[in-house]
C-alpha cells in the first residue's frame, strides 16, 4: 500500500502504537491470519418479554450449540446420558456441584473424569478464535491453569502425567468445584461470538430487569429496539404517556413487582388514589391476564383498580398529546370524547358501540382529556420516580448505547417490527417534523428524534426538541406509520370497553403480505445496500403461528421472523415457545423451542428445550473473518499497517529506536 494513499495524520496516529517497522510487521501478520480463522458464533433472540428463565437458559445452551460441541468432540465414544449431563453442567455448573457433592459416591473421580470432559470442550470451542482472544476471556483466577490444560506443551515428555497432576493437585486443595464453574461459564462464553436481540425486551414477563442486567455483563451483545422497549425508553424520559403505558401493562399482565421491586418504582400513591376513586367498582373490564400462583382476592381487587385508574389517565394523556400533535395524524384515537356515558355508547368512525363500563368518575365530559387535580399530582410523583430511578437509567443508556431501531451486520438486516409499505409495494411516505421519509430514511429520523427526547436536557434552549423527542418515542410505541409497531391502530381502548372483534381487530402494515415476493425483499435489500443473494432480513414482532402452520422462513429464505412466542402471553397462539437463530461459519440454523417450565427441572431432568432444528441456509464455502464486517475492518487496518511501513523504508516518518 502506498504512502501517498494515506494521509500523513492517520499515519502519525498508527506510529504511535507501532513505533518500528517490525512492529507493524509483527501486527499485519497477526491481522492476516486472524483472516484466515472461521467466523464466529452469532445468536438471535426476539421478543423475550420479561421471560428471564428461559432467557437465560436459552443463553447458556446456545440455542443448541454447546449440545453440538458436546457431540463434535466425544461422538459415540461417551453415552447420550453422560452428554446430556455434561450439558448442564456447562449451563448450571453450582447447582450440578451441589447435587454430585450429595449424590456421587466417589467425589474425586466425578471431578476428575468432567474437568477432562470440559477441557476438550473448551479445546474444541476455543479452536476457533487467536490464542490472545481466548487468553481475554480467561477467568482471572483459574488463567494460568486453563491456559496450561488447553495447549499441550510439545517439549514434557509425559503429558499426561503433567496434566494429570494439574488436575489431581486442584482437587487435592479443594478447588475442583470452583475450576468446573470456570470451564463452564467459559464454553458458554466461547460457544457464542456476538448475540443480537431483536427487540422487545419488557412487559408481559414477570423480569425484564434481570434480563437487562444480564445483557450489561454480557460481553458482546447489540439490541434493535422493539416498541416495548421503546415505551420504557420514552418512561424513563419522563413522558407521562409513556409512564402510564408501561404501568398499566405491568398491572395488566400482573407483574407490578417489575416497577416496585425490580426498579423501586413508589406506586403506592397509585394504589391509593384507585382505592379511594374505584372502591365500589369491581373494574371487571380489566382482569389481569396473567396471575400469579399466590395471587390472593385482595391483591387481586387492589391490582384491578390500579388497572383501571392508570388506563384512564394513559387514555387522556394520549389524548392531550394527540391533540397537540396534527402531524401524528391520530384523530381518530380520540374516543374518551366520543362517548356518551348516560346512554352507554361510544361512537367510531359513524358507528355506536355499547360500552362494557361507564364507571368514569374523573373524567369530565366538558373536557375529558384533563387530568384531575389528583391524577396529576400522582403522574407528577410518578415521572420523577421514573427520571431519578438509577437503575432504570443505566437499564435505558444501555439501550441507547448499544442499540438503535436497524443494524446491519455481516450482510443481515435486523429490525424489530417492519418497513411500511403502501399496498402496490411502495414504500410509504411518512411525514415527520413537516418533512416526509421512507425506507432506511424514516428509520433513522425516528432514532435520531428518539436519542434527543432522552439526552437533551430539559432546559430553554432544548425544551422543543426534546418534547418532540419525547413524545416521537411515544409514536414509535404505536403509531400506525412507525416501522416497529406496523399497525393500522392499537386497539387499547376497544379491547377493554367494546365486545366486537371486528372494531378490536388491528391491521397489519402492507409489509406483512409482501414478504413473500422477491422483489419487496430486493428493494429493501437495495434501500440498505445489501447483496440480493446472500443477505437476510431478520425480524422479530409478529408472533408466527406454528401451530396453524405458519412457517417463520419467508421469501425462500431471504427474510425469517422469529417471534414465535417466547413469551408466555402468546404461546397459546402460537402453539410454541419461540424460535431463535445460529449464524455459524457453515451457515443459518432456525431453533424451534418447548416451553421452559423452570431452571430447577432443568436441572433435575437435564433437559433442554430446543426441540427442532432446520437449516435455512448451508453455506457452499465455510465462512471466515475474512468475509466479515470486521474482516473488513481487519483489512483497512492492514493496509493502513503497509503503508506504515512504506512510509518507515521510504524515509516519510522515522522509527522509533529504543
Amino acid at each position: 500500500m502506498a504512502t501517498q494513499d494515506y494521509d500523513i495524520k492517520y499515519l502519525e496516529v498508527l506510529k504511535e502504537q507501532y513505533p518500528t517497522v517490525s512492529s507493524a510487521c509483527a501486527e499485519i501478520i497477526n491481522l492476516q491470519s486472524i483472516l484466515s480463522l472461521p467466523k464466529g458464533t452469532e445468536h438471535f433472540l426476539t421478543d423475550i418479554h420479561g421471560e428471564y428463565e428461559q432467557f437465560r437458559h436459552v443463553l447458556k445452551n446456545g440455542s443448541g450449540a454447546v449440545r453440538r460441541k458436546i457431540e463434535e468432540v466425544f461422538g459415540s465414544t461417551i453415552t447420550e446420558k453422560e452428554k446430556k449431563s455434561l450439558a448442564t453442567l456447562i449451563y448450571y455448573p453450582e447447582q450440578k456441584i451441589e447435587i454430585a457433592v450429595r449424590e456421587e459416591e466417589n467425589l474425586e473421580d466425578w471431578y476428575r473424569i468432567n474437568i477432562y470432559r470440559l477441557i476438550e470442550v473448551c479445546k474444541w470451542s476455543s479452536s476457533k478464535y487467536t490464542t490472545s482472544k481466548v487468553r481475554k476471556a480467561l477467568p482471572k483466577d483459574f488463567a494460568y491453569i486453563i491456559e496450561e490444560l488447553l495447549h499441550e506443551k510439545t517439549d514434557v515428555h509425559d503429558k499426561d502425567a503433567y496434566y494429570n497432576e494439574i488436575i489431581m493437585t486442584v482437587i487435592g486443595i479443594d478447588r475442583a468445584k470452583e475450576l468446573i464453574v470456570a470451564l463452564a461459564m467459559l464454553i458458554q462464553r466461547l460457544v457464542i461470538d456476538h448475540l443480537h436481540i431483536v427487540g422487545d425486551i419488557f412487559d408481559r414477563g414477570p423480569g425484564a430487569h434481570i434480563i437487562m442486567d444480564t445483557l450489561m455483563q454480557h460481553h458482546s451483545v447489540d439490541i434493535q429496539w422493539g416498541n416495548h422497549d421503546m415505551v420504557w425508553m420514552g418512561a424513563a424520559s419522563g413522558h407521562l404517556a409513556c409512564i402510564a403505558n408501561v404501568i398499566r401493562l405491568s398491572a395488566k399482565y400482573g407483574n407490578l413487582d417489575v416497577l416496585e421491586e425490580g426498579y423501586g418504582i413508589n406506586l403506592v400513591p397509585l394504589v391509593t388514589f384507585a382505592l379511594n376513586t374505584y372502591k365500589d367498582d369491581p373494574c371487571e373490564c380489566f382482569d389481569i391476564t396473567f396471575r400469579k400462583d399466590d395471587y390472593n382476592i385482595k391483591d387481586l381487587e387492589i391490582d384491578k383498580k390500579m388497572h383501571k385508574a392508570i388506563a384512564v389517565i394513559q387514555f387522556k394523556l394520549e389524548g392531550q398529546m394527540i391533540k397537540n400533535r396534527p402531524g401524528f395524524h391520530m384523530e381518530k384515537r380520540l374516543l374518551l370524547d366520543k362517548m356518551n356515558l348516560e346512554r352507554g355508547v361510544v361512537t367510531i368512525e359513524g358507528r355506536e358501540y355499547k360500552l362494557k363500563d361507564t364507571n368514569f368518575p374523573t373524567i369530565d365530559m366538558a373536557d375529558p382529556y384533563a387530568l384531575s387535580k389528583e391524577e396529576a399530582e400522582i403522574m407528577e410523583r410518578l415521572c420523577q420516580a421514573f427520571v431519578h430511578c438509577e437503575k432504570l437509567q443505566q437499564h435505558v443508556k444501555f439501550l441507547f448505547t448499544n442499540g438503535s431501531l436497524y443494524l446491519v451486520y455481516n450482510n443481515n438486516l435486523l429490525y424489530h417490527g417492519c418497513i411500511p409499505f403502501n399496498e402496490d409495494g411502495s414504500f410509504r411516505k411518512v411525514c415527520i417534523a413537516a418533512c416526509e421519509y421512507s425506507g432506511k430514511a424514516l428509520y433513522d429520523i425516528l432514532e435520531s428524534w428518539a436519542r434527543k427526547g432522552y439526552y437533551y436536557k430539559d432546559n430553554p434552549e432544548h425544551h422543543i426538541e426534546k418534547s418532540f423527542g419525547q413524545d416521537i418515542m411515544w409514536y414509535i410505541w404505536s403509531n400506525e406509520n412507525s416501522p416497529v409497531y406496523g399497525k393500522e391502530k392499537m386497539a387499547t381502548f376497544e379491547r377493554y370497553f367494546l365486545d366486537d372483534k371486528e372494531i378490536q381487530s388491528e391491521k397489519k402494515d402492507y409489509y406483512y403480505t409482501l414478504i413473500e415476493k422477491e422483489e419487496c425483499i430486493n428493494k429493501i435489500f437495495d434501500e440498505f445496500g445489501l447483496n440480493h443473494e446472500h443477505s437476510h432480513i431478520i425480524n422479530g414482532h409478529m408472533p408466527v403461528k406454528s401451530k396453524n402452520g405458519e412457517t417463520p422462513v419467508k421469501c425462500n429464505g431471504k427474510l425469517l421472523i422469529i417471534d414465535g412466542g417466547f413469551s408466555k402471553a402468546y404461546q397459546k397462539q402460537t402453539g410454541i415457545a419461540g424460535y431463535t437463530l445460529i449464524y455459524n461459519s457453515y451457515g443459518l440454523r432456525l431453533v424451534s423451542h418447548e416451553p421452559f417450565e423452570s431452571a430447577e427441572l432443568a436441572i433435575k431432568n437435564e433437559s433442554d428445550i430446543y426441540s427442532e432444528e432446520v437449516i435455512v441456509e448451508k453455506a457452499s464455502e465455510r465462512i471466515m473473518v475474512a468475509d466479515t464486517d470486521t474482516g473488513k475492518q481487519i483489512k483497512e487496518k492492514i493496509n493502513g499497517l503497509k503503508a506504515l511501513v512504506s512510509a518507515y523504508r521510504d524515509g516519510t516518518l522515522r522509527e522509533k529506536k529504543n
